[in-house]
């Protein structure tokens, strides 16, 4: 009986099934969850560099999966399922660094207890799916830094303070709507909290641009 011919030319008795190739929303969806996964605190610095270089590369599915086997699914962004916003998120950390950046999905509260702890909530990239998010916060000693965009706008007025200073360096533009406001309240004990727009690269500091910041969601 004759054999078949597999997909590079040769005669074989059975074919092999060939692996099926990566197209660039397939290494986009993994690198998404690969950040997301990383401001969860899930993946190091070091690992997740590493792991989106092989995302880059990599040429079929199966070696994309090999990257997220360990980690949840997340939702997909502007293509797939909506994001869905958690109604309380709480984290509860002490000497270490706590960050949330890129598309992470802001929830409905946040509640923050905190010990010496150097946090960064960054909203240039984040995902908006409410108007409101309330922060709960417990914290002492160190630096809570929010970095904000146009149309979004940190209250502080319900915040106590000791020892604490506070420096609010958010654009006053009444011609933006607001797309999101953010009420702190409870306490912070020593340290600072910074509220502060992007900062620009090398770059832009030589030609004077105001940092990139995405469209309001």
């Amino acid at each position: 009986m004759p054999g078949e011919i597999s997909p590079t030319g040769n005669h074989s008795g059975r074919s092999a099934k060939p692996a099926l190739r990566a197209s660039h929303t397939d290494r986009d969806r993994v690198a998404e969850q690969l950040r997301v996964a990383a401001g969860d605190g899930r993946l190091t610095s070091e690992e997740l560099d590493e792991r989106l270089e092989a995302a880059l590369s990599a040429r079929t599915v199966a070696e994309l999966a090999e990257l997220t086997v360990d980690l949840p699914p997340v939702a997909l962004f502007g293509g797939g399922a909506a994001a869905q916003a958690k109604d309380l998120l709480r984290l509860d950390e002490k000497w270490s660094t706590v960050k949330r950046a890129g598309r992470w999905v802001v929830p409905r509260r946040l509640e923050l207890a905190l010990e010496w702890c150097d946090v960064t909530l960054d909203f240039t990239q984040a995902v908006i799916t409410e108007d409101t998010l309330l922060i709960d916060l417990d914290m002492q000693g160190k630096t809570l830094t929010l970095i904000t965009r146009p149309g979004i706008h940190v209250d502080t007025d319900g915040l106590t303070l000791h020892f604490t200073k506070v420096r609010d360096r958010q654009p006053d533009d009444p011609a933006t709507p607001v797309r999101l406001r953010v009420e702190i309240v409870g306490k912070k004990s020593f340290g600072r909290v910074v509220v502060r727009p992007p900062r620009r690269t090398a770059g832009q500091w030589i030609r004077r641009e105001r940092p990139a910041l995405p469209a309001a969601d």
